[in-house]
Order: structure tokens, then C-alpha cells, then sequence
């Protein structure tokens, strides 16, 4: 008999808690016809067809997509847990950008601020829903990437971050992970956050060479950033060594020093190469990451997630260039380096982005 009631009172729980659930997913059809979570949401689609028609290209993952998730980074990054580095992922670089592409840090930004600023006028979103609804839907358009989140509602930013809040690739990786710890990131967030290195490309460091990407995939959201920093360099691809840069295994390819540094450094080498072809571990990282970034500063915001398309996926595996291999890997950590083939033919000379 004890048993019985206590088998009722389990079926009644399991009951109110699948009503429970159902409330909570309970879904809000448009005017549009589109289904989301939240009414609220319902404003943003016709802002991301906006977002992909006149700055995307058509939904590209191209200059645009590279230059929106970077944008989002330099906005965020702009905050302590302890006060006083400024208001977070509150759009500031975009709304005070005549104050912060004064900064360093910011070299390059101009042309990015210059192309989002006449599209983020027609949308009637403050600066800070723009510029990261902008890295989400810009990083959608890239095959592999993870689909990230979007949380709608910041406020007007009120003032410029302040400056030497953006790590530089000069930097030391002391500086740099001292800097994230004050933002309130770890180590394993740091390298997860640089997965976005995979479609980004470099104008400033030398600028007689703009648009020179990272890895040989910058159209790809993939871990091939994480291995090619790890194979030997050789050459610069520009005009000789420059501030910020080392030595290179790909003509057209730039290897920033503060990408190699925390490839080879004790304290994020493991870290680095445990990326190394594993698509999933990437994925998963990235986005928690920059759901964490994408929030620096805010409060009561509303998961409109769902409207940020679903990326392509990536079809895999990476391979090594044509012409490298294992021993053209200068690796360290210990652990097992995973088992990677080779792209057939002569080594390739990677392509700059093409401006759009």
C-alpha cells in the first residue's frame, strides 16, 4: 500500500513537472511567421535579414563576419569584476568610437566601426544589442562555428571604455592572462576565446599586407588555427618582421606572437593543443566563452538566441598543409599529438581576405 502511494505521488510529480516544462518552452509565433521564445524577440528577425543582406554580404562569412566577432571582443573586453575599465559589452567602441579607436589596441577597428555604423542607424537597437547580435549572426555565416547566444535589452552605453583594456599581441602571456583574470575569464576561457582566430585576419600589423589571415581556413570555423601556430615558421609574409609578429609556415599567413606564445607556453600549452582537431571541444568552449563575454556588464536581459541562424557544419577533419606533417611541429605539450593526415600537392600560399 506504501508502495502504491508512493508510486502515485511520483507520477503526479513527474506530471506537474512536464506541464512545468511545457510552459517553459511554450513558443510565440511572429507576425512574420517566424517562432520564438520570447515576444521581444520577434523585433530581431527583420534586424538579422538587415544585418545579413547589407553588411554580411548575403549571409558571407567573409570580411564583414571576421570584423563583427572581433568588434564584439574589443567592445567587452572593456570591463573589471573590480570596476573601473568601463562598461563592458555595452556597445561603446561603436557609439564613443571617436575616443576608442584612438587607442592602440584598436588600430584597424576604424574601418570596421565605419562600415556597421550606417546599418546599426536603420535598426533602432542601442549600440551594444547591435554590435553583438552583429558577432552572432556574422559568425553563423561560418561553416563549423557554434551557434551563439544572444541576450537582447543593454542599455545606451553612458561613457568610452577606458584605454590598455584590449590585450595586444606584443603583449607577454602574463600580461594577457592577467588581464582576462581581471575581466573575470580563466585560462581555458582564454584559449577557448581565440578559437576565433580561425576566420580572423590581420590589416594593421603589417600594413602593406591587409587581410592576411592566421590560418590556411579563414572561411572555416575549424581548429586549424590551433595547429598551424604550432608548425615550424620560416618566413614573414610581408615586409620583414613587424611588432607583434614571429615567424610564419605559410606564405600569406601571419603568426601573431601572442598566438605562439600561449602555444608554447606551461601554463596554456595543453590547453592549445587538446583543441587541435576536436571540432566538438572547440565548439563547446567558444561558445560558453563568449556567452560570458557577451554579458560583461549587463543585467535582465532576455535570451533571444533564437534568432541567430544555425552555422553550416564543418565536414572535417582538419589536415596538415600540403608538404607538413608531424615533424614540422614544434610542439609543447606532452600528451599524445593527435593523429592528423596531409593535404595533398605543393604548400599552398594562403589568399588574403578580399575587402568587401
Amino acid at each position: 500500500m506504501a508502495f502504491a502511494r508512493l508510486s502515485a505521488l511520483i507520477t503526479l510529480a513527474l506530471g506537474a513537472s512536464q506541464v512545468a516544462n511545457a510552459a517553459l518552452t511554450k513558443r510565440v509565433t511572429c507576425p512574420d511567421g517566424h517562432v520564438t521564445a520570447n515576444r521581444a524577440c520577434c523585433a530581431l528577425f527583420p534586424v538579422v535579414q538587415n544585418l545579413q543582406q547589407n553588411l554580411f554580404d548575403g549571409g558571407e562569412c567573409g570580411e564583414e563576419a571576421h570584423s563583427a566577432l572581433r568588434l564584439s571582443f574589443h567592445d567587452a573586453i572593456g570591463f573589471s569584476i573590480h570596476g573601473g575599465k568601463g562598461g563592458g559589452a555595452d556597445g561603446s567602441i561603436l557609439l564613443f568610437n571617436a575616443t576608442e579607436l584612438q587607442f592602440h589596441a584598436n588600430g584597424g577597428i576604424d574601418d570596421i566601426t565605419s562600415r556597421q555604423f550606417p546599418v546599426f542607424q536603420t535598426t533602432g537597437l542601442t549600440p551594444g544589442d547591435f554590435v553583438h547580435l552583429a558577432a552572432a549572426v556574422g559568425t553563423a555565416n561560418c561553416p563549423g562555428a557554434p551557434r551563439l547566444q544572444f541576450m537582447f535589452g543593454r542599455p545606451p552605453p553612458v561613457a568610452p571604455a577606458p584605454d590598455l583594456t584590449v590585450p595586444e599581441p606584443t603583449d607577454s602571456v602574463t600580461a594577457i592572462l592577467t588581464r582576462f583574470a581581471d575581466a573575470g575569464f580563466t585560462p581555458p576561457e582564454v584559449v577557448a576565446l581565440l578559437s576565433s582566430h580561425t576566420i580572423a585576419a590581420a590589416d594593421v600589423v603589417d600594413v602593406s599586407i591587409p587581410g592576411t589571415p592566421f590560418d590556411s581556413t579563414v572561411g572555416t570555423f575549424d581548429t586549424q588555427i590551433f595547429l598551424e601556430v604550432l608548425l615550424k615558421g620560416s618566413l614573414f609574409p610581408g615586409n620583414g618582421s613587424q611588432p607583434g609578429e614571429v615567424l610564419s609556415p605559410l606564405h600569406g599567413e601571419m603568426r601573431l606572437q601572442s598566438d605562439f606564445e600561449l602555444a608554447h607556453d606551461s601554463r596554456t600549452a595543453c590547453l592549445w593543443q587538446a583543441m587541435i582537431n576536436d571540432q566538438t571541444r572547440m565548439q563547446t568552449q567558444f561558445k560558453a566563452a563568449m556567452a560570458k563575454l557577451q554579458v560583461l556588464g549587463q543585467k535582465n536581459l532576455i535570451d533571444c538566441s533564437d534568432v541567430v541562424p544555425v552555422p553550416a557544419a564543418f565536414p572535417g577533419p582538419i589536415k596538415f598543409p600540403a608538404s607538413f606533417s608531424k615533424k614540422d611541429v614544434e610542439q609543447a605539450c606532452p600528451s599524445t599529438f593527435p593523429n592528423i593526415q596531409t593535404v595533398a600537392g605543393p604548400a599552398p600560399t594562403v589568399a588574403p581576405v578580399p575587402g568587401s
